[in-house]
């Protein structure tokens, strides 16, 4: 398979999600999102066709699927649904590009599999919910996701990171927690300083997971903040 086939089975994957997410969609609205050619659409969507996928074209209108297609709907009440809306939009309060395009797919997938009873009640609680903390949308990290593998699995990681004066240095730290402040917060043991160490995540230049695995720290946030402050 080269890069091209590559790249059109990825998109082909991604139209059917949007399917499934979206009620009605017109073959502009996915050429703008996919940045390809309309014909190129209809080109997929036959694919789509062919490979059984029971897609229903509205003359004039676009096209959606066959309701109940393949995934089960997911049972969540409304309150539920609304809930993950909410989040979504909190979530793209938050200055982290490697969250926010996490948490976007994610809620894209489960949007795909609701029952089209909610799914047109949660579009629209989605476009009518906004937050305006970080109104101009300044994205200051990208590390964020990598760090939360990194705490989970308990990864060695190598950080170039910038310190309030300016001051530059190579830290091998142990990722304990993360807290949401103005800024996105990494609480780690620096093997450097051989102590617990507050890591702005706008301040990390660059990292890099190691092969080596640490020992997970026993104790619980709440006992970290006992301990330290």
């Amino acid at each position: 398979m080269n890069g091209n086939d590559t790249k059109r089975l990825s998109r082909l994957t991604a139209i059917l999600t949007q399917l499934q997410t979206k009620r009605l969609l017109t073959a502009t609205a996915l050429a703008d999102k996919f940045e390809v050619s309309v014909r190129t659409i209809y080109r997929d969507i036959r694919a789509l066709e062919h490979a059984g996928v029971p897609i229903i074209t509205e003359d004039g209108k676009g096209y959606t699927l066959m309701e109940g297609y393949k995934i089960p709907p997911i049972m969540f009440s409304e309150n539920q649904a609304n809930a993950l809306i909410l989040a979504e939009q909190l979530v793209l309060t938050t200055k982290d590009t490697s969250f926010i395009k996490d948490y976007t797919e994610a809620i894209e997938k489960v949007k795909a599999v609701l029952k089209y009873s909610l799914k047109d009640k949660v579009n629209l609680l989605s476009e009518r919910t906004r937050f305006d903390r970080n109104v101009n949308r300044e994205r200051n990290s990208n590390n964020l996701s990598n760090l939360q593998l990194a705490l989970t699995n308990h990864i060695l990681t190598k950080i170039e990171y910038t310190n309030e004066k300016g001051e530059k240095s190579v830290r091998y730290i142990e990722p304990f927690a993360l807290l949401n402040t103005e800024n996105w917060l990494l609480v780690a043991y620096c093997r450097l300083r051989k102590e617990f160490r507050y890591f702005r995540l706008d301040r990390i230049q660059k990292m890099e997971f190691l092969q080596e695995h640490f020992e997970p720290h026993k104790m619980t946030l709440q006992e970290f903040f006992d301990k330290y402050h």
